[in-house]
């Protein structure tokens, strides 16, 4: 199978699809929290950051990576065990690729409950994706949306050969079509692309994060990860 021959109706439906599919999941989340489901988080003090404080936070971290100063490997372990057993405080959120070559809270410097990821081949956004984000940042009061793609990514590659592939690896073609067709054949312009595409839907086609974003309760960035040299760059 081959990446779809018409990348704008594509997206279009793609957006269309994903934003009937999660006007049903922010009602869910508004009526749950209306009944008393999701209880009320209480405050830490990494809930507390500002979405510009919260993408610092993670760059910061990042540079100490970067720097062989790690600060979330001398953090003591069972404390942060025993106060993330009944509930999650999450800064950040961030959505990575699958590949193994980029575990997201040790090139943020990120301990036990801090980063909330949500992983998939590509960093994709589909409607479970979303899903997961869109709790995230309601219910669990992430700050800031990380969409991060890396260099020498298998998936773009993929979908920028076109090539016939087995199983369902083909389904992530049309997701990541529309940066083939804006970047072309260059690998990390493609990814980097894909990255921004990615951010720009999330931000637009969910009726959770949307108003959030714009109320600037959150923000929404895209980021490149080198794995050469371990920097991430916001795009």
């Amino acid at each position: 199978m081959t990446p779809s021959a018409n990348p704008s109706g594509t997206a279009l439906s793609r957006r269309t699809f994903i934003g009937t599919a999660l006007a049903g999941t922010a009602a869910t989340l508004i009526g749950a929290a209306a009944t008393g489901f999701l209880t009320p988080k209480s405050a830490l003090a990494q809930s507390n950051l500002t979405p510009d404080e919260a993408l610092k936070a993670l760059l910061d971290g990042n540079e100490r990576y970067i720097a062989g100063r790690f600060k979330s490997f001398d953090e003591d372990k069972q404390i942060l065990r025993d106060h993330t057993v009944d509930k999650q405080e999450p800064f950040a959120a961030v959505l990575s690729c699958a590949d193994s070559r980029v575990p997201i809270e040790i090139i943020f410097d990120q301990s036990i409950g801090h980063i909330f990821v949500s992983r998939v081949a590509g960093n994709v956004v589909t409607p479970e994706i979303i899903g997961s984000l869109e709790y995230g940042a309601a219910v669990l009061g992430t700050k800031v949306i990380l969409v991060l793609g890396h260099a020498n990514c298998g998936a773009v590659k993929a979908a920028i050969q076109g090539k016939a592939v087995p199983g369902q690896i083909s389904s992530l073609f049309p997701h990541l079509q529309p940066a083939v067709d804006q970047a072309g054949s260059d690998l990390a312009a493609t990814t980097k692309a894909n990255a921004t595409i990615q951010a720009t839907l999330l931000s637009k086609a969910s009726p959770v994060l949307a108003p959030m974003v714009k109320e600037g309760k959150l923000k929404i960035a895209a980021g490149y990860y080198d794995l050469d040299t371990g920097k991430v760059t916001i795009l």
